[in-house]
């Protein structure tokens, strides 16, 4: 059975709103990307234990760390950034998740990919390092403008470190956005290293983001082929229906709840149970 969750934020700043809605649509679970208009990262313990209680305080559980780890420019400091992955490892521990998502950093504008791979696999292979001997696994998202937002700079990345805490996590809509069909050019490819489903889709012409099913994002394709290869995780409503953008985007009450309702019905449509 498929479990949701989704990027709360994209109800509200306030987390007691969000989790009134995610209890509202009977999600049980939340990807925790910022509360308070504070990104989890830059939350101090106090905030934290907070966050905790009230989660408790809802019967929710966090799906995965929503961290912005990775989201800097190739170039951009990177120690000091490691130091910022290690206030994520704590973070998951905290709120009892092993899964943090990350990025494969922003490459200027107009240069060739391949220019900066060795230094981009240095800097992953250094995060999985940083994470071993803790109990999460990195996810991977398909940004775009970052080093890994195709399908083959994405298999290169997971083959290339060769960590068992290295994943990915799917997001068609970033994919279509980088003018890729993500279940025809890119599933088979990435699917043995597929943990994770975030759900987002997208308008080839106009590039914007439209609720599951209603772009070329070829969701119910991938949904299909899911269910076909008995996978089993987390799928994570993110938007995006009224603002984007790199560090993340928004939605409104009203249109997360289109979102999860469009979603839901894709689900529904192919008779897969979910909870």
């Amino acid at each position: 059975m498929w479990t949701l969750s989704g990027f709360a934020d994209e109800i509200s700043p306030d987390l007691d709103q969000q989790c009134r809605q995610l209890r509202e649509l009977g999600i049980g679970h939340m990807e925790f990307r910022s509360a308070w208009d504070t990104n989890v990262l830059d939350l101090d313990d106090a905030q934290l234990d907070r966050v905790c209680k009230t989660l408790a305080g809802n019967s929710l559980r966090t799906s995965a760390v929503g961290s912005p780890i990775g989201k800097i420019g190739v170039h951009d400091d990177f120690d000091d950034h490691l130091r910022r992955f290690d206030r994520a490892l704590h973070v998951a521990e905290r709120l009892q998740t092993s899964y943090i998502r990350i990025f494969s950093f922003f490459l200027p504008e107009g240069d060739e990919p391949s220019t900066h791979r060795d230094e981009v696999l240095r800097r992953m292979a250094a995060l999985a390092e940083r994470a071993r001997g803790h109990d999460v696994v990195l996810l991977h998202e398909n940004e775009k403008h970052i080093y890994g937002d195709t399908p083959d700079r994405c298999l290169d990345i997971v083959e290339s470190v060769g960590s068992e805490q290295l994943r990915l996590t799917w997001d068609s809509a970033n994919f279509v956005q980088c003018g890729v069909q993500p279940h025809t050019e890119g599933y088979a490819m990435l699917r043995p290293h597929l943990e994770y489903i975030q759900i987002k889709d997208a308008d080839r012409g106009t590039s914007k983001p439209v609720p599951a099913g209603e772009g070329h994002g070829e969701v119910r394709e991938t949904l299909r082929a899911l269910r076909t290869d008995g996978f089993d995780g987390f799928f994570s409503l993110e938007p995006h229906l009224v603002a984007a953008g790199p560090m993340g985007g928004f939605s409104g009450s009203e249109l997360f709840a289109t979102a999860h309702r469009a979603f839901t019905g894709l689900l529904n449509d192919e008779g897969i149970e979910y909870k």
